[in-house]
């Protein structure tokens, strides 16, 4: 019986340690949750390639500096802006500031761009033929629709010979004004930047987004031509007016302007995004 009874207090004395033990855990991790929630949120915009990823990488580099971030991941080029504008995020990182520029002059935005981050080059693919000179006559490519990548697409096709522009330094350039030389009598077909790619195989040419080329397996590198790192249209951290000097933002900036993002985009994407603020 005193064995039992031993047996039993021994029991209960460690089922009451147990129960502390897990009880301090549970506070230590209670603390932890709190000591992390005082952290300022940043919520940022994103398309998923490249984007996201780079601001998924840039997490714990801002965390260090104090700042939590939350990354919104948006499939088209219109809808980032749009919650950006509206107070749904902080932030964006996926445009290039000619095509913010057109959506404040557009929609009546306040946006600003801090800083140029990368260029996401934009090139000329097909699935039917090997050069563009074997595309014939008559023949049909697709453009992004947005009015800044039109331009910027029409600019790309005029510096590769594809046709001639009447002012190819004119970043609001359009098929219909601007083309005064076309040899071939191609057929342009501008259409949402985001479905490019699942369009390709079934016209004979397109001017595609490298983050939607490389979204859907295609390779800069499997392009006929495409833009380099002097491109005008480099993508920028944006931000709304209001907020442009915001701490948080201005840490993030940091971040994304250092060399540990410039390595990881060099590591990543091989030269298929081209970082801006690498040091050499």
């Amino acid at each position: 019986m005193k064995i039992l009874q031993k047996l039993g207090f021994g029991l209960l004395s460690a089922i009451i340690a147990l129960s502390l033990n897990a009880c301090g855990e549970e506070k230590e991790k209670s603390v932890e949750s709190a000591d992390s929630s005082k952290m300022p949120l940043l919520v940022v915009g994103a398309t998923p390639v490249p984007a996201s990823e780079v601001l998924e990488f840039a997490k714990p580099l801002l965390a260090k500096k104090g700042v939590e971030m939350k990354v919104q991941v948006f499939t088209d080029y219109t809808t980032p802006d749009i919650a950006l504008n509206d107070g749904s995020n902080d932030a964006n990182l996926y445009q290039h500031k000619p095509f913010m520029e057109a959506q404040n002059a557009q929609r009546g935005f306040n946006l600003v761009a801090l800083e140029p981050i990368y260029v996401v080059p934009l090139g000329f693919y097909s699935k039917k033929y090997k050069s563009v000179d074997e595309i014939p006559d008559g023949a049909d490519i697709a453009l992004p629709g947005d009015s800044s990548n039109l331009a910027r697409a029409l600019i790309l096709l005029h510096d590769f010979g594809v046709i001639e522009l009447k002012d190819p330094k004119n970043l609001a350039s359009t098929i219909e004004y601007d083309i005064v030389k076309n040899p071939k009598n191609l057929r342009f077909r501008p259409v949402e930047a985001a479905g490019l790619p699942s369009l390709l195989p079934n016209v004979d040419g397109a001017v595609i987004n490298a983050n939607y080329a490389l979204q859907a397996g295609l390779s800069i590198k499997s392009a006929f031509f495409h833009e380099d790192a002097k491109s005008e249209y480099v993508n920028v951290f944006v931000t709304r007016k209001e907020l442009e000097n915001d701490e948080r933002i201005q840490k993030l900036k940091e971040v994304l302007m250092g060399d540990e993002v410039a390595g990881f985009i060099i590591e990543k994407y091989k030269g298929e995004i081209l970082p801006v603020n690498l040091k050499k």
